[in-house]
């Protein structure tokens, strides 16, 4: 599927909706952005403009200019306008339910009968924002890893009433502007993202609770031990690299060791319980709250330089 001049709604301006707005902008689609605030648009442009320069400098603009990315853009003042023939809706509101539901019921009367409409939403299900609509089955949640212009998986969650043809056609439309679907067979509280950055955080705060590590060194164990193979395999792929015999060898192998672990992983500690102050405590003794925007400029800059690498590296080393 051809991207290039296709025209696309992003509903909502904010942090989500911009970032979606450079990810649609750099495939070579036309960006209709449209907030309830009628400053928020026109706004975006200077928020766009500044990423659009680092994302240049690491080559990540697939080939266009800043300023072709800028052109793309297109603020408009009224819904209808945004909607109008439209191949794609990504609707980038407020996380609460009400409202999804009532965007959503303005997105089916207003966008054509074909347009794919595609909530952001990281945490409610899409049965619960299109339920009821007469066109359940184009809706789709289109869950961005954010920043989508850095992080290119999104997870594509059905409801029961979403249609195959509107999975197969969205999937297939993530694809072709960068993105990598995670095509979901059905939705779940929590979708694939949150489940496995749960799991994993509820070791991490676990292992600080019970004093058998600092919050320092379970964050080096990821970005010094575990990330580095999951940057580019996962962990399924991981096991069947890591025995002899492939998957099955490191089931038969080490199933007993996790299962043990599995006991002892059952009882929940409560975040925001007295480990919290621990891992604040570590957090802001290696880095002050005021220096949280310029991190956050930094870990970007990461990302997108370990984009390109791995860009490359599928290039000269392949997937």
């Amino acid at each position: 599927m051809a991207t290039s001049g296709t025209t696309v709604a992003v509903v909502g301006a904010g942090l989500i909706g911009r970032a979606w707005a450079i990810t649609f902008a750099r495939a070579g689609c036309i960006v209709r952005l449209w907030d309830p605030d009628p400053q928020a648009a026109p706004r975006a442009g200077d928020f766009v403009r500044t990423v659009a320069e680092d994302l240049a400098a690491s080559d990540l603009l697939g080939g266009l200019s800043v300023d072709a990315v800028l052109a793309a853009l297109r603020p408009v003042q009224t819904l209808e306008e945004a909607l109008d023939s439209v191949a794609w809706v990504q609707e980038c509101g407020p996380e609460k339910i009400a409202v999804k539901r009532e965007t959503f019921a303005r997105l089916d009367a207003l966008a054509a009968p074909e347009a794919i409409l595609a909530s952001s939403s990281s945490a409610l299900l899409p049965s619960a924002i299109a339920g009821g609509l007469a066109g359940a089955h184009r809706c789709v949640v289109a869950h961005p890893i954010n920043p989508p212009y850095l992080v290119p998986a999104v997870e594509l969650v059905p409801s029961a009433a979403t249609s195959l043809d509107t999975m197969r056609r969205g999937e297939a439309f993530l694809k072709a502007i960068g993105q990598v679907p995670l095509v979901m067979a059905r939705e779940i509280d929590g979708f694939i993202m949150n489940r496995l950055q749960g799991a994993l955080l509820e070791e991490a705060f676990r292992l600080v609770a019970g004093g058998y590590a600092s919050p320092q060194d379970v964050d080096r164990g990821i970005a010094d031990g575990l990330a580095l193979r999951w940057s580019f395999i996962g962990p399924f792929e991981t096991i069947d690299l890591n025995a002899p015999g492939g998957v099955a060898d490191y089931v038969a192998r080490y199933q007993p060791l996790y299962a043990g672990l599995f006991e002892q992983m059952r009882e929940r500690v409560d975040w925001a319980g007295p480990v919290l102050d621990t891992v604040v405590s570590a957090r802001r003794a290696a880095l002050a709250e005021s220096e949280l925007a310029e991190r956050q400029v930094w870990r970007d800059r990461r990302l997108m330089a370990l984009r390109a690498h791995k860009r490359n590296a599928d290039e000269d080393i392949g997937r």
